[in-house]
Order: structure tokens, then sequence, then C-alpha cells
């Protein structure tokens, strides 16, 4: 059917030297003209065919027209809700009035609502008693004439006014129509020659390359787009979090290791064994293997004497001390636990101890509800400093101008508590789509009983600070429930057509 709808074309384009409306052709094995908006669609298709061999140009025309929606073929086909409510109620003087109830159950609950404020207001029926009757013997139907008139036609000879009060009625939508005219091309002719697309070897070899035509390249089609891998969101700010860092002189820490000891992981850190965020209802327990090795025997010892009877100025927790409690396994719950470990490596290197910056940014588990900020399975950024001399200012100096190279300035500092840091500061930000402060991080100073065990010499201070990677993600991509951003929830559209991030 293409071929010969283009014939076609070629043809009446011959005899009448321009097709003025393609609305007045017909398609081949239609009945009528091609009026439709379906048929034109046809059409277009022929033409391009067509325009790609330059033997026709052709240019789009549009016009309105109006079509009815479901509801006004309803109407169309069977009645106005006026006229079916005029049409069961008894005439005045000459039956028992028709309840409301009634009339709901013979025309409905919509069209009595509807029907009974059009009929009155066109004094068609009136109240009598509890009931309602008609005061006319016949009426004329008008909007179901109308409908008729526009489905027939596509317009309404009483004008935009009656049809404004039609759409305003949802009976009527309208519609653009496209339709076209087309003249002779630069290679117009009315045979049809099939043009190659490629240039084949038979073609070379018989040489019926040099006669035969070939079907122009398109370059400024965009061509198909190539699917491709994206970048998550959490991905890019990691990715800008790491040049923050590297551009303040920051060296990232290996921390692979998911699995911890509770030694490692809370012991070195001076949390007690009988803080609550060592139960169950915090932190993951691995029950296979259920223990970790052996840690370094002087370094251990030194940990528990610290938390059990004291030292370096303090006089510990004097608490119960487990060694199956700090050799069981466990889903880390920060980073810091491998800070720790890399901070007493540090302390006993050959050639003894170096200031150093150092960062990390990789997944911790906590066993939390989730909701609109918190999940079980997150990302924490960290960055500790250890030197000589330094203080709480330098650490707050850090965190504005970490923030401040991340593209936040609302910052606040709170003071709060950590069992191995004093003092200790909570980090918030105002998060706008939620339209309150949001808690973004953590930071203090490393308190001695955690520091001198490990060997670091005198003077030595070590300041830290962590924050979520999810948190700073969801304030810079305007996103307020976490869970659209890590999750089966995740939408992959979005993440494909995320934005860069530049802090």
């Amino acid at each position: 059917m293409a071929e010969q709808l283009q014939q076609l074309i070629l043809d009446t384009i011959d005899r009448e030297k321009e097709i003025k409306d393609t609305r007045t052709l017909t398609i081949p094995g239609d009945a009528a003209p091609a009026t439709s908006q379906e048929a034109q669609l046809v059409v277009q298709g022929a033409l391009n065919s067509l325009l790609s061999k330059e033997m026709v140009t052709y240019s789009m025309q549009e016009a309105f027209a109006y079509a009815l929606t479901q509801e006004g073929n309803d109407i169309a086909d069977k009645g106005s809700h006026e006229a079916v409510v005029w049409s069961v109620l008894p005439l005045k003087g000459q039956g028992t009035p028709l309840s409301i109830k009634d009339l709901k159950q013979k025309v409905g609950d919509e069209t009595a609502k509807i029907g009974q404020g059009r009929a009155f207001k066109n004094g068609w029926i009136a109240k009598e008693g509890d009931g309602l009757v008609k005061l006319v013997q016949s009426i004329d139907d008008t909007t179901r004439n109308e409908l008729a008139e526009i489905r027939a036609t596509g317009t309404l000879a009483a004008g935009e006014k009656a049809i404004a009060e039609l759409r305003k009625r949802k009976l009527v939508q309208q519609k653009k129509l496209l339709w076209f005219s087309a003249q002779k091309g630069s290679n117009f002719s009315t045979s049809l020659d099939k043009l190659e697309t490629d240039l084949t070897a038979e073609m070379l070899q018989s040489g019926a390359w040099k006669t035969a035509k070939f079907k122009k390249y398109n370059f400024d089609a965009e061509g198909i787009p190539p699917n491709g891998g994206a970048l998550h969101p959490l991905l890019k700010v990691r990715e800008e979090f790491r040049n923050i860092f590297m551009e303040m002189g920051f060296a990232e820490m290996p921390t692979s290791q998911f699995v911890e000891s509770g030694f490692w992981c809370f012991d070195t850190l001076f949390v007690p064994q009988q803080h609550p965020a060592r139960d169950l209802q915090d932190t993951f327990y691995v029950s296979d293997p259920p223990e970790s090795l052996s840690p370094p025997t002087d370094y251990y010892e030194k940990v528990q004497k610290v938390h059990t009877v004291g030292g370096y100025g303090s006089i510990g927790y004097r608490a119960p001390w487990s060694d199956a409690d700090s050799r069981k396994l466990l889903l880390r719950t920060h980073t810091t636990a491998s800070s720790s470990n890399l901070l007493w490596r540090l302390a006993n290197r050959k050639g003894g101890f170096k200031p150093v910056k150092m960062f990390s940014i990789d997944r911790v588990f906590r066993n939390e509800a989730t909701d609109a900020t918190h999940l079980a399975e997150f990302h924490q950024v960290e960055g500790v400093v250890a030197d000589y001399g330094i203080s709480l200012a330098d650490l707050i100096g850090f965190m504005q101008t970490f923030f401040k190279k991340m593209g936040i300035h609302n910052l606040r500092f709170k003071p709060a508590y950590n069992p191995y840091t004093e003092p200790s500061l909570e980090i918030f930000a105002f998060h706008p789509m939620l339209d309150k402060w949001v808690e973004i991080g953590n930071s203090g100073m490393f308190r001695p009983e955690m520091l001198a065990p490990m060997g670091l010499p005198d003077g030595v201070q070590v300041l830290g600070w962590g924050l979520s990677l999810e948190r700073p993600t969801m304030i810079r991509y305007g996103i307020n429930n976490i869970r659209t951003l890590v999750g089966h929830k995740v939408s992959i559209d979005s993440v494909e057509k995320s934005a860069a991030v530049r802090f």
C-alpha cells in the first residue's frame, strides 16, 4: 500500500501541478477521502519517503476541530442528562410525582444529580410535594443536537460560546488536525525507482554501482541512543568527596574489611563493653565464625587496663571485662574501626610517628529501623588528622572548609557525647526540601584513653569527623526520602538522568 500511495501522490502532482490539500486524497484500499488524523499520518509517511528521494517537497498545515468525549458520545446517542430526567417524570396533573429516590433508581445517581439542575433551569420540570413532575409535553434537546452536529462536522454553527459551554461540561475537546500541501521536487518523476542504501561487493564486481541510484545519507539524524552504564548519584557525590579530600591534602585509607571484631570496632575506641551500641538491637553480629583471631597481646592488655582500672589520667570505666565480647565478630558500625587500626600501625611503624591526614568513604551497618532519613546499611565519610598541637579550633576550621567546598554554607555545631572523643560536636545542615535542620555528621578530638595505649608520642592530638554519604546526596539532589535513593524503589531512569555533581 505504501508504494501505491506514493504513486498516487506523484500522479496527482503530475496531473494537477501540486496537491493543495492532502485531505482530498483517497488512500488506496479506503472508500472515503483521508480526512482523519490517522489517515494523514499515513500520507505523511509516504511524503517523507518521497522527500528523501527529492521527488517532492511538502509543507505542513494545521487546523483545529472539535471532537466528542466518551460522555459526549453517550449523550449524542441517548440524550442529555436533563432530557433523560424529563422523560421519566409524569406530566403535572396526570400522575403521582416521582420521588428523588425513585428517580435515582430509574436513571442513576449521576444523571439524576446533573439532569435535575439543568431541567429546572430550562423550565422543563418542577417540584410538587416530595416529588418531581414535568411541566411541558415536549422538549428540544439542544445539548444532544449540538453534540450530534459537532460529531458530524467537527464544529458548531451556534458559535464559540456554545462550544465553550460544552467544553466546560467536558463533553467536547479540541483537536489539532494536520494536513499537507505537496509540490514537485528537484528529482520529480512519475516512476518510482528503488534507491540503494549500501554499496555492496556484488555492485563493485558487476559494475552496477555506475548506474545505480543511492539514497542520500542523513547526517543530521541523531541515531539510536547508545545503551550504556550510568553512575548512581551516590557514586557521583562520592567521587566529588574524594576530590575535595585530595585537594585538602588527605590520603585515602584502606577500608575494605566489612567484618571487624568487637576489639577493633569498640574496645580500641574506648567504648565500654556495656554500651547500648554493642547490643543486638543496634549491631549485626556474625554467627559463623563467631570469634576473631587474637589481637596483638601487648596492645590488647593496654586497652583492657585502661577500660577496667584506668590510666593516662583516666579512672577508666571500672566495669567487668569480657574476652568473649572483645573477640565477637560483627559488621562494622563505623569506619573508625579501620582508622583505629591504622593509627595503631602508624604509632608503631619503623621510623616513628609522622603527622598524617587520612580519609575513607565506605559502607557501614547498623541495626536501625528504616525511615525517610535512616537505613540499616549506609556509607560513612570519615576524615582523620593526627598531628602535634592541633585543637578543637582546627577541627571546626576543617569542617567549615570541607563543607564549603561541598556548597553547604548553612552549618550548625552542637556539643555532643561520644565515648572516644572529647570534646565532641554534632554537625547540622539545613535541608530545604524537608524544611528543617538535618544532622549530617559527628566530630571530635580523640580521647587520650584511645590514643595513649596505641603508643602515639606525647603532644600528638587526633581530630576526626564522620558523616553519611546519603544525606548530603539527598540535599544536593533535592531528595526527601532516602529509600528512593538507595534500595528497590530506586528508578533506573532517574539514575541515568541524574545530573553530574560539582560542589
